[in-house]
């Protein structure tokens, strides 16, 4: 089968922590065949070739009929919010150490190394002196122990002259890619500004293996069409802008999602809740619209200068890592938001070697809490493994490609933080049991190996609090309480994100009145709710008995409080049919499973459009002289008419060329002016204008 000239067919990825997913798309008959793969972090093109030859069978198309690819991706935004990333210097001009303890920058950065230097501008953009001395003498043990540069100068954003000469430097002595604040942002905050460039920095490589490993799936397959990206805000992009700016790749299958659900269902009014592998994304549809986070978009606890939709990300999904606080009265599980690969995928390998060592530490008279716990190499380049301390090199040569039991490997409990380095510097994937795996031991799913679960979960249940009860009399009752808190959890995370649009305080969902309302709906839940979805679960009493309110978190108390949505919620995600299927009785209001909810990202990311942004700024540093700011342009003029036309045209020249870049075919272009003035002595005068032009279009395709 072939396409018409006037039904062009498009290939849409998505690249999540855990599932790979492919459509292909008619403008004229939607969605004409999808298929999920694992995600191979080891070679991201295995996982890729296996979605997308997937649906070219299922159509029984062509190669050569795809017209145009688009991707979304989880990857950065599950890198940040699991601490994941390449080692990366941060190049800081003007700034001074202190700064480093604005906006969580410190903590972001690390043991990462930093590099002061003399420098900057001033608010006019005018020049203070300049000394790269200490950045050169840098230079040849940052080649030996980084992967990436990231240049943040003061008020670059005014001028760059700075960040440009330290640009040339690293790129004139070492072969390091260097990201400069200016590039990605034009708003002012230096220390946000120098967050914003490190996170970028450090996710280049990662971006880099994904954008290749595509471009050679689509070379292999002889398919000759752009491949585009989406951007955080839903927009798309070019494979080879976004390769320079990951950063704006951080919530792009979320904001895929958003685009992908409004198509799906046609709602104009709703939240949206994706459940991925590693992490669930949540946000508002009002009026149609997708709204960006004025702020900019927060991903893994930091606020970046990112502009994205206005997505919560919280690190909840079917791979989160199940732990059990046992050291108190009362066992606690809790999830996430570490991703962990699942005992019963990686059992689908390894299964004779699993179960002998599961079943080793079953017949040990105690319980360990290293119990049921494997680790492996991830399987990406050795260089990533550079800048490695003695004790981390020791213990990565231990751990090879197959998985090794943790009690057998750690012989010291300083080694599980020496892991944990391993594992934040993405070089090491920790196995143990997930919500998945409860999935497996209950029937729920049955994809990979349900036996390796099992045993994953009986070494779950047997664990004894500080009064020596078990968690669960036997492994399907543990399994229960698991996914029951993963409802319980998913319940949390959309009333948070509907206090956040209301604009109350972080955390207030979990006051204890909020609880308390939560808790009376989970004690209610066979006397209400509004889904199909719910209604069949009502007649299973086995499914009704995980929502008991003591497992829970005990009775409602004589106070009745009650709360809940003004709208429905869109389910999306794989597995959203499974963990929000009891989901209505929690929030008040029906939750819509999607049709082709599997793979609202890969469908989000072919029906989007390009859009590209350029921002022009006039100024009066005295009086008589109107300056003119836009990238890396400063140009002073006498008339303020003169200045705002001059502002208008480059930034109407700039939204064009960076949306030709981008990829956009014919876009139209649109400008937004913000003068701010004031009076002064009954005589206006200029503070600053804003000049904003915006071009939008839908991508180019093959001919």
């Amino acid at each position: 089968m072939s396409a018409s000239d006037d039904d062009v067919l498009s290939l849409g990825i998505d690249t999540g922590g855990t599932y790979t997913d492919a459509v292909l798309w008619s403008q004229k008959r939607g969605i004409v065949a999808k298929a999920k793969s694992l995600t191979t972090r080891h070679d991201l093109a295995e996982g890729i070739a296996g979605a997308a030859d997937a649906v070219l069978q299922e159509a029984q198309v062509e190669p050569a009929s795809i017209k145009l690819v688009s991707m979304s991706t989880t990857l950065a935004t599950n890198a940040l919010v699991e601490g994941q990333g390449g080692r990366v210097a941060l190049v800081m001009i003007g700034f001074e150490r202190p700064d480093l303890a604005r906006d969580g920058l410190a903590a972001a950065l690390g043991t990462d190394p930093v590099v002061f230097c003399p420098g900057g501008h001033d608010v006019h953009g005018n020049e203070m002196e300049l000394a790269l001395e200490g950045l050169e003498t840098a230079l040849p043990e940052l080649e030996k122990t980084v992967t990436g540069v990231a240049v943040a100068a003061y008020f670059a954003v005014r001028n760059p002259a700075h960040e440009i000469a330290a640009r040339d430097l690293i790129r004139s002595r070492t072969r390091l890619p260097v990201t400069c604040s200016h590039e990605l942002t034009s708003k002012l905050g230096g220390p946000r500004r120098a967050l914003t460039t490190l996170l970028n920095a450090r996710l280049i490589s990662m971006i880099e293996r994904l954008i290749d490993a595509t471009q050679g799936f689509l070379v292999r397959r002889k398919i000759e069409a752009p491949l585009m990206v989406v951007r955080g805000d839903g927009a798309l992009v070019t494979a080879e802008f976004a390769r320079m700016r990951p950063i704006e790749t951080i919530l792009s299958g979320p904001a895929a999602s958003l685009v992908g659900a409004r198509h799906l269902t046609g709602l104009d009014n709703a939240v949206v809740s994706d459940i991925g592998g590693t992490t669930t994304d949540i946000a508002v549809l009002d009026q149609g619209r997708l709204r960006l986070d004025p702020e900019g978009a927060m991903v893994g606890g930091m606020r970046t200068m990112v502009e994205a939709v206005a997505m919560r990300t919280f690190g909840l999904g079917g791979d989160s890592e199940v732990v059990l606080r046992d050291h108190v009265l009362e066992t606690r599980i809790e999830l996430g938001p570490r991703r962990l690969a699942p005992l019963s995928m990686v059992g689908v390998h390894y299964k004779d070697m699993m179960e002998k060592v599961l079943s080793r530490q079953l017949t040990n008279p105690t319980s360990s809490r290293l119990d049921g716990r494997f680790v492996m190499r991830t399987g990406i380049p050795e260089s990533a493994a550079y800048g490695l301390s003695r004790t981390e090199t020791r213990l990565y040569a231990e751990i090879d490609e197959s998985p090794a039991a943790l009690d057998r490997l750690l012989v010291s409990t300083s080694q599980i933080a020496t892991l944990n380095r391993l594992v934040a510097r993405g070089l090491v994937h920790i196995v143990g049991f997930t919500p998945s795996d409860a999935a497996h031991v209950l029937g729920k799913q049955d994809n990979w190996h349900a036996p390796t679960a099992r045993l994953g979960a009986q070494l779950m249940a047997r664990r004894r609090n500080a009064m020596g009860e078990m968690a669960a009399p036997t492994a399907e009752a543990f399994s229960e309480l698991v996914l029951c808190a993963v409802t319980r959890r998913s319940a949390e995370m959309v009333f948070d994100t509907a206090f956040a649009a209301d604009g109350l305080d972080e955390g207030v969902v979990m006051h204890p009145l909020v609880q308390k309302a939560l808790e009376r709906r989970a004690s209610n839940r066979t006397h209400k709710g509004r889904s199909n979805t719910l209604n069949e679960h009502r007649n299973n009493p086995k499914t009704d008995s995980t929502f008991r309110s003591d497992a829970l978190g005990g009775k409602t108390g004589m106070a009745q409080l009650s709360m809940s949505l003004d709208r429905s919620v869109i389910g999306l995600g794989a597995s959203a049919h499974l963990h929000y299927a009891n989901l209505p009785a929690l929030i008040g209001n029906a939750c819509l499973i999607a049709p082709d909810a599997d793979v609202a990202n890969a469908l989000g990311a072919v029906v989007g459009q390009v859009s590209m942004s350029a921002q022009a700024r006039v100024s009066q540093p005295e009086v008589g002289i109107y300056r003119l700011n836009i990238a890396e342009r400063l140009e002073d003029f006498e008339t303020e008419e003169e200045a705002m036309a001059v502002a208008e045209q480059a930034a109407r020249a700039m939204a064009a060329e960076l949306a030709e870049r981008a990829g956009a075919d014919q876009a139209r272009i649109e400008v937004h002016f913000d003068i701010r003035d004031a009076e002064i002595s009954d005589e206006r005068t200029l503070v600053e204008a804003f000049i904003t032009a915006t071009a939008t279009g839908r991508p180019r395709v093959a001919s």
